[in-house]
């Protein structure tokens, strides 16, 4: 095996495209489209992507690191400070031998390239991968520490159906948003409409005018959310979907089901419609669909211990972050000796 370093996804060919169609079914977040949106729009002018591998004989990747050097020393993982919610080590199946074998052809590698750091987040508290990385860069002069970086609340289905999920919310919740349904409809015109094949520029359109009526911040990463939307929606993983009250978009919703697992990516409302809870009635459509439709086995809220998604999800997680830091050469007895009597006559001064 050999270690070797790309900077671009298609220098990889089908090879590595085999080994991310394995590691996406376990995250959206650990699939090619994911990264190859994120290389082609999130990048800055000072960033370049580094994709770090080990290659078997047949020039078969057996792990990838993708990472971005911005030429400081401190290199990163390839993530959106924002946007994603999980990071890891992408690694084929091998037996126990053959998988500490690669890491630790990784890890020397990575200790030849020219940085000071290595951080790697966010990660699962129990990413074995990324734990056995960082004890073989450990060997390889890095000091590894762990720190916590949020939390992340999700709820497993376990054969519920739909109004059995709901059933077992909150009642405040569920009264809630049967009585402003209810009121919506006694009021107004209004529909849900979800789109998950092609995804239209009016449908964006409409999808981005909720989010600047909203009480969220102005959304600055119009660019890699569209591309993602692009890229994935082919793939049949898209659900966007939008409340329009009186044929105006008042609430949207963007999740991304992949391989049963269901992603809550972005929601926002029209805070002028805020009376009605358009969120709520949105985010209860969007939950009964992707269990009763798409059969997923687990819905996951993402980042952020925001106290609303306590209501909606029953199991909470800590995502971390992993920095390694390259130890500095300890000073020789020579150098020691002569820093100690260039004190010792500052003091005799």
């Amino acid at each position: 095996m050999e270690f070797k370093c790309f900077s671009e996804w298609d220098q990889l060919a089908q090879h590595g495209d085999a080994l991310f169609s394995q590691t996406e079914k376990e995250s959206l977040f650990f699939s090619l489209p994911w990264y190859k949106n994120l290389t082609s729009t999130s990048l800055k002018k000072d960033q370049r992507l580094v994709i770090a591998c080990v290659i078997n004989d047949n020039n078969k990747p057996l792990a990838i690191l993708p990472l971005i050097n911005d030429n400081s020393g401190n290199w990163v993982s390839l993530n959106h400070v924002m946007l994603t919610s999980l990071y890891t080590l992408i690694l084929a199946k091998q037996d126990k031998q053959q998988k500490q074998s690669t890491i630790d052809c990784l890890a020397k590698g990575l200790s030849h390239l020219p940085l000071q750091s290595l951080t790697l987040a966010p990660i699962a508290e129990n990413d074995e991968p990324v734990r056995l990385l960082g004890l073989a860069l450990e060997a390889y002069g890095f000091r590894c520490n762990r720190f916590q970086r949020f939390s992340n609340w999700y709820h497993l289905v376990e054969g519920q159906t739909g109004d059995e999920y709901m059933a077992n919310r909150p009642s405040i919740l569920r009264n809630t948003i049967a009585r402003k349904q209810r009121k919506l409809a006694r009021e107004h015109n209004y529909q849900i409409c979800l789109y998950t094949d092609e995804i239209s520029e009016t449908v964006l359109s409409d999808y981005f005018a909720v989010f600047k009526a909203s009480w969220k911040p102005k959304e600055i990463y119009r660019e890699t959310i569209s591309g993602l939307i692009q890229t994935v929606s082919p793939q049949g993983w898209t659900r966007l979907a939008i409340l329009y009250i009186d044929e105006q978009p008042a609430a949207a919703q963007l999740w991304f089901v992949v391989h049963k697992k269901a992603n809550i990516f972005k929601l926002a409302y029209d805070e002028n419609w805020k009376s009605y809870s358009p969120g709520s009635i949105l985010t209860q459509y969007l939950m009964k669909y992707v269990i009763d439709q798409d059969k997923v086995e687990e819905i996951d809220f993402l980042t952020g211990n925001d106290r609303y998604k306590h209501d909606w999800m029953t199991q909470r997680r800590q995502r971390w972050r992993l920095i390694c830091s390259r130890n500095k050469k300890p000073d020789s007895t020579g150098n020691i000796i002569r820093k100690t009597a260039r004190k010792w006559l500052k003091l005799l001064k």
